[in-house]
């Protein structure tokens, strides 16, 4: 079936007249997420003042001339942006500015992602995909989740492809190997600071050999301190040479994301992701917290029986307890 007779899916994006939108909006609409044969209708959110600017996003979008775009739909109404969507892109949000504090973050944030899950609930298909991108994400994802009673809370998650995109690259580099020689990264627990990398389960391709990242990278040493403080501190590297925090390479990731949920992850291979924890490798349930997954038929499943060494274990429980206090700053912002 070619993509001209098959039936578009809608696609929300909010935050759509900002940075990383306008990477990722792109990168949907050329077929790079969903298939190069599944036509789409982009729902674009964005608050009022920037309605002008979105209006110039989609002249561009039209320009671009993408075969499988059929139809644009710039709004600054939740319940227009979230109607009948098959997967929505959680982009908008207050932006972690310089020397800003994560708990900020949360009060300003906290009554978008109500708001938005209110949207979802009503509006949005019940099978309807939901990736967080704006940060806090693994938190805003339960906010959200906690508003749409009538979605599983398992269809929503929290971006933390680009930390493990970022981990793949720096042992790439390292390895002196292309990126796509290394797999099996994983992070643990929080888009923040406190986050695991852990390179104990990676693999790379070495001239055609499939070796551990420990044999590959030669040095155990730095897998263990500038490795992990690199990736964790990758964002905050960002914002102070750009003066802006990561737009590219966040698009990047969330396409990434959304295409591992919908098409799979490949044999042999998992991912990460920030889901609904189930109490796996001790992480406190109840948060989104970092898993490595594996996908099928659209719907992932973490990926049991990996040893942890004892040396991640302290980590993983203080990016634990980072979430559960704010699930709980959250929850009294609502309750306010």
């Amino acid at each position: 079936m070619s993509h001209l007779d098959k039936q578009p899916i809608r696609v929300v994006v909010t935050g759509a007249a900002g940075q990383i939108a306008y990477s990722l909006l792109y990168i949907i609409a050329k077929g790079d997420v969903f298939g190069r044969d599944q036509p789409l209708i982009l729902h674009l959110l964005d608050i009022p003042p920037m309605m002008e600017v979105l209006e110039g996003v989609v002249m561009e979008l039209a320009d671009c001339a993408l075969p499988l775009l059929r139809q644009v739909v710039p709004t600054a109404d939740p319940a227009v942006a979230f109607n009948d969507v098959s997967a929505a892109f959680l982009v908008g949000a207050m932006p972690r500015k310089q020397g800003m504090e994560r708990k900020d973050l949360l009060s300003a944030n906290v009554k978008i992602f109500k708001v938005q899950g209110e949207a979802l609930d009503k509006h949005a298909r019940k099978d309807v995909k939901v990736l967080v991108v704006g940060n806090p994400a693994n938190t805003n994802a339960i906010v959200c989740s906690k508003y749409a009673p009538s979605i599983p809370a398992e269809n929503f998650t929290a971006m933390t492809r680009l930390d493990h995109n970022r981990a793949r690259a720096q042992i790439a580099a390292r390895a002196n190997v292309p990126v796509p020689c290394v797999s099996n990264v994983i992070i643990w627990g929080n888009h923040s600071s406190t986050q695991v990398p852990d390179a104990s389960h990676a693999k790379v391709n070495v001239n055609g050999k499939m070796v551990s990242a420990s044999e590959a990278v030669k040095d155990e040493a730095w897998l263990r301190k500038q490795f992990i403080e690199t990736v964790q501190k990758r964002g905050a590297a960002v914002i102070a040479a750009r003066k802006m925090s990561s737009a590219m390479s966040a698009a990047t990731a969330a396409a990434d994301h959304m295409r591992s949920w919908f098409l799979g992850t490949d044999p042999d291979e998992f991912v990460s992701m920030g889901v609904v924890s189930d109490g796996s490798y001790g992480a406190p349930k109840g948060v989104v917290f970092s898993f490595p997954v594996t996908i099928s038929n659209g719907q992932w499943k973490i990926v049991q029986g990996l040893k942890i060494d004892d040396f991640y274990l302290d980590m993983l429980a203080a990016t634990g307890k980072e979430l559960e206090e704010e699930r709980a700053e959250a929850m009294a912002v609502i309750q306010a």
